[in-house]
């Protein structure tokens, strides 16, 4: 597979995904990616963009500024 924006070579790297919602920053660690080799751009498989769509939403209300958290396959 090559990346969508400059064509490169795609290899499958461990990443960190942020996302910042209303006052709130979440950072999802260890999460799988396929990173360009040439342009550094990051994609995710769908299967693993819907998962950190549930693991936002699962802590999306916390009372906190910022959450970290580890990527997992499965939401408590």
């Amino acid at each position: 597979m090559n990346c969508f924006m400059c064509k490169g070579s795609l290899e499958n790297k461990n990443t960190t995904f942020m996302v910042e919602l209303d006052k709130c920053i979440i950072i999802i660690k260890n999460v799988p990616s396929q990173v360009c080799k040439q342009c550094g751009e990051v994609s995710y498989s769908d299967s693993v963009a819907k998962q950190l769509e549930k693991l936002v939403n699962s802590v999306r209300n916390a009372i906190t500024e910022i959450t970290i958290i580890n990527y997992t396959e499965k939401v408590a």
